[in-house]
């Protein structure tokens, strides 16, 4: 399978991806203020590079909860220029983790090749257009409350939901289902209790027949489970999740510690190649 982003194809098959998530803000929820200079953010992303990852995920406003919308204006002052170097001096992918439109067209004319929307297309549906006439990646992700404002008791027939929608708004701006990647969204509107589910029926989402994106990295119900309160001492329960839900068929993983999850998706990926080579089923 090849998600076409842009003039490029990321093969999703054999073996799985690491998108490192590079946070060009003041306030997320684990490196906040870490990377908020651009050129901090640049070496930070090119490390990763070198550590294994295959996509660079750049993010101008946090997503954490409380936390204050940034203009349009803002987001972009913190994430173009970043974007504008790394199409320069690397290869690997560049997407843009941004919900507007605005900010999306103006990324990818900046070099960007993914369009990451948290909020699944169904904040500003524009930004369907903006993927369909650049022919970028386009990641929907499930948020909660679909258009409606309805949620399902239960977790897989809300995912599908919500999806429907977006995927509606998506065919209806001209993205090809080749373009696209979904996202459960891991820790968006979802106790702990609701993570572990889905991770445990994560298998259930293939009906939709896309690849998938996933990101638990450092989120609160690792720590749940660990007992780990500081969100930056979760990257072993990270790289855990990792090897699990590449077992259980996703394609990418949206991290912060990228060489812990990178050797256990190599791992994950070494039991899936066995399995395939004697006929059976990893999982």
């Amino acid at each position: 399978m090849l998600w076409q982003v842009r003039t490029r194809n990321l093969e999703l098959g054999n073996h799985g991806h690491i998108m490192a998530i590079v946070n060009v803000t003041p306030d997320s929820f684990s490196d906040g203020g870490r990377f908020v200079d651009s050129a901090q953010a640049i070496d930070f992303a090119l490390s990763c590079v070198k550590k294994g990852a295959s996509i660079l995920d750049i993010g101008g406003e946090s997503t954490r909860p409380g936390a204050d919308e940034v203009s349009a204006a803002q987001e972009q002052d913190r994430v173009l220029p970043v974007i504008e170097r790394l199409s320069r001096e690397t290869e690997a992918l560049i997407s843009i983790d941004t919900y507007r439109a605005e900010t999306a067209r103006l990324a990818v004319a900046a070099g960007a090749h993914i369009i990451n929307d948290v909020h699944g297309l169904q904040r500003e549906p524009e930004i369907a257009q903006v993927a369909a006439q650049t022919g970028a990646g386009l990641c929907i992700m499930h948020t909660g409350r679909g258009r409606d404002g309805r949620r399902h008791a239960d977790l897989i027939a809300d995912q599908l939901e919500f999806f429907g929608q977006s995927l509606a708004i998506a065919r209806d701006a001209g993205v090809g289902r080749d373009s696209l990647v979904l996202d459960p969204g891991f820790g968006f509107a979802k106790n702990a209790e609701d993570n572990l589910e889905l991770m445990a029926r994560f298998e259930e989402l293939h009906v939709l027949g896309l690849p998938w994106l996933v990101g638990t990295s450092r989120k609160r119900f690792l720590g749940s489970v660990t007992g780990h309160d500081v969100a930056a001492d979760r990257d072993i329960a990270t790289a855990a999740t990792t090897a699990m839900l590449r077992l259980a068929g996703a394609s990418i993983f949206r991290v912060h510690d990228v060489a812990a999850s990178r050797d256990a998706l190599a791992m994950a990926d070494a039991v899936i190649a066995a399995a395939s080579r004697n006929g059976g089923n990893a999982t």
